[in-house]
């Protein structure tokens, strides 16, 4: 009997049914060792040697294990291919051989990047070694995150406040939020001023809402910008500059004064990485980093993609030849170029996962899902979905546009000196062939009528408005990870992570899923920049990713490069611990605190929490008054009892929800806030409540069988 270790119990579910019954198949349920968790377990006197321990709850999975192990030829530890992966593989040898040197030779290292039943059996027929390389790699990583967690922490408790803590990477997305927070906050708006035109080839042509978004115009008619004034660009600031320019618009001449016809062609773009396909779904669907890869994941698991944490955007041929076929199939041969579009990867580790994400089976869509497994919901369909277009896009013909752009220009009644001429542009495309965007809702053709070069035309209407330029937006998940990759912070594998960890801390929060700093995270922001500034450096931060992959590749020691990091760091450590105290903001109310009273001159000021804003007494810790702060959504009542305001709260975990203020006489609560109007029956509640109740109950005996499975 041969014994086949996974991690997860979904995985050895989809390995037992196509290995068969000469392997016995295990989970590990993820990592099954790791540091203490009440000490630092880092011996930096002794070449940074790490002390891991089984946690707790993986003893039972440990004892099955070895049970498992104990009649087995040969054990294959087919656990995720990459440094996680192949971490949990080097620590499972460990934990089966009770932490003493393992027998290599009963070990066999199966890899495979997509969970499909000729997959794991070419793995399981030419297994390989664990790559200690990238075992050192993790392991870096993880000794430098403790070193940094253990060391700053402590200096954060008696510098700003208990229960904070820090980390390499999250305190460096936490200093990217507060500048953006801060340039929101220095930013002066500048007034400008665009003008619209309404022309058409047909004189007394009349339009009504000519400028509206939903305007339907006719063929002879469209909309131009004016761009030029006196043959030079023209970008008014003020009132003043526009209105000589609109007085002259309704009764100037107006001709054709160029004409462009071009044809133009768009590629589709490569099939998706783990940071691309965070950001299309955030963009798409509005889910979170962690959100999307808990949905890849259990897609992975199912065999339905491939491997969801890569930064390869390269195809294998096999996949590449059955979009292909199911392209030519499905929409005919023209869609099909004549040469596969091969993508090139920027990234020098991009060889640790050999694949770009994509689906294993072109011809299942993401309306048949649900039939390979009860388990997957909506959500997974539409992450599956978006998978399957990037897949197939990618191997499409470019879509074909037909523009023309038509440059007027207007002269005046009256002209003089100041106002000669004024120029005006306008562009409009026509979709001739759709290519890849045969998959996707292509945008409105604009179709500009048939004109020719000096071509009289005339006014319909205009429209001149003011306008002011924009403060940066705020981060949301999909541009913060494009950020953090764009500046080398963190790898495709912890973007998610870096995200979950700054929320749940309370650094940031979001509003209209964007993220704001809080007044916290501000504050140990400050903090971390004057007394850690090297280690604050995004370019510093980068540059140990860069170390980190060096490792991986076998280019650098791992002990080295942690001493080199820990030197000044644990001197910068040693001088941070004698600076002043830094107090966290607070936000006066003017009211007075109605514990200690006016004698004390005690004031009501609203104070950030672990779990939100929260109103205190100025005098604390002499007074300990405090007071929850309840956040009305103006305008919606509660959908039950419709008499209640709708109040947002947070969870003891700081996720927020929304509820009625007259709880507990009326119970409705919601994860998603309601509309204005919005009703819900006493039926309509029940029903939902007992759907939930269902739900919560399958999940717990799901989770209880698991258990059990694991322990037996």
């Amino acid at each position: 009997m041969n014994l086949v270790i996974v991690e997860s119990p979904t995985k050895a579910r989809k390995l037992r049914d196509y290995l068969g019954k000469q392997y016995h198949v295990e989970a590990s349920v993820g990592h099954i060792r790791d540091l203490p968790k009440k000490t630092m377990g880092i011996d930096t006197e002794n070449n940074f040697e790490p002390s891991y321990e089984i946690s707790e709850d993986k003893k039972k999975v440990i004892s099955a294990l070895k049970k498992a192990a104990k009649g087995a030829t040969v054990i294959y530890l087919a656990t995720d291919p990459d440094r996680e992966g192949e971490a949990i593989a080097w620590h499972i040898t460990y934990a089966l051989s009770n932490d003493k040197k393992p027998d290599m030779s009963l070990y066999k290292r199966a890899t495979f990047h997509e969970i499909t039943k000729a997959a794991v059996q070419k793995a399981i027929d030419t297994p390989g070694e664990i790559k200690m390389d990238l075992v050192h790699a993790q392991q870096a990583r993880r000794v430098v995150d403790r070193l940094v967690g253990y060391e700053v922490s402590p200096v954060l408790w008696k510098k700003v406040r208990r229960g904070l803590s820090a980390g390499r990477v999250q305190s460096v997305a936490v200093r990217l939020i507060v500048e953006r927070e801060r340039e929101i906050e220095a930013f002066k708006p500048d007034e400008y001023w665009e003008i619209a035109v309404a022309i058409s080839t047909q004189a007394g042509t009349k339009i009504k809402e000519a400028f509206a978004k939903d305007a339907q115009l006719p063929e002879s008619a469209f909309i131009a910008a004016v761009v030029q004034k006196n043959g030079k660009s023209y970008e008014p600031k003020k009132e003043k500059d526009v209105t000589p320019v609109v007085e002259s618009l309704p009764t100037a001449d107006y001709v054709v004064a160029e004409l462009e016809k071009k044809e133009r062609r768009r590629q589709s773009l490569p099939p998706f990485t783990t940071s691309t396909l965070q950001q299309a779904s955030a963009n798409a669907y509005g889910y979170s980093s962690k959100q999307t890869m808990r949905l890849a994941q259990q897609l992975y698991e199912e065999g339905l993609i491939t491997y969801h944490r890569t930064d390869s955007v390269n195809l294998s041929k096999d996949s590449i030849s059955m979009a292909r076929t199911y392209i030519k199939s499905e929409y005919g041969a023209e869609y099909v170029p004549d040469q596969p579009r091969i993508f090139a990867s920027s990234s020098k580790n991009a060889q640790e996962a050999h694949e770009a994400i994509r689906v294993t089976d072109a011809r299942l869509t993401a309306d048949q899902i649900g039939a390979k497994s009860k388990s997957l919901d909506e959500k997974n369909a539409k992450l599956y979905e978006l998978i399957w277009r990037r897949f197939l896009a990618s191997q499409m013909p470019p879509a074909v546009y037909d523009q023309t752009t038509i440059h007027l220009l207007a002269t005046p009644k009256k002209a003089t000196a100041a106002l000669k001429t004024i120029g005006l542009r306008s562009t409009g495309s026509v979709l001739k062939f759709p290519g890849w965007m045969k998959l996707f809702k292509p945008s409105q053709d604009v179709v500009m009528p048939q004109v020719e070069k000096d071509q009289p035309m005339h006014f319909v209407d205009l429209d001149a408005q003011q306008k002011f330029t924009q403060p940066p937006p705020r981060y949301n998940d999909a541009s913060l990870v494009k950020e953090l990759e764009k500046r080398g912070i963190g790898r495709p594998s912890t973007y998610a992570s870096i995200i979950s960890v700054i929320e749940d801390r309370g650094y940031v929060e979001r509003d209209a899923k964007r993220f704001v700093a809080t007044p916290v995270g501000m504050t140990v922001s400050d903090f971390l920049l004057e007394h850690f500034p090297v280690f604050m450096e995004y370019e510093f931060t980068a540059e140990m990713e860069e170390d980190l992959d060096r490792i991986s590749r076998g280019e650098k020691q791992w002990q080295k490069v942690v001493k080199e990091f820990y030197k000044p760091f644990h001197a910068k450590v040693e001088k941070a611990d004698d600076a002043e105290r830094t107090q966290i903001p607070v936000e006066k109310t003017g009211e007075v605190c109605p514990e200690c009273g006016e004698t004390e001159k005690g004031e009501i000021v609203i104070r950030s929490g672990k779990f939100g804003k929260f109103k205190s007494c100025s005098r604390y810790p002499e007074c300990k008054f405090t007071e929850n702060i309840v956040d009305v959504i103006e305008g919606v009542k509660c959908p039950l009892c419709q008499k209640g305001d709708v109040i947002s709260r947070n969870t003891r975990w700081g996720k927020k929800f929304f509820g009625c203020s007259t709880y507990p006489t009326c119970d409705w609560a919601s994860w998603k806030q309601p509309e204005p109007g919005e009703k819900l029956t006493k039926t309509e509640w029940a029903e939902m409540q007992k759907a939930r109740k269902e739900r919560s109950e399958k999940r717990k005996k799901a989770f209880e069988a698991r258990k059990k499975k694991q322990t037996k």
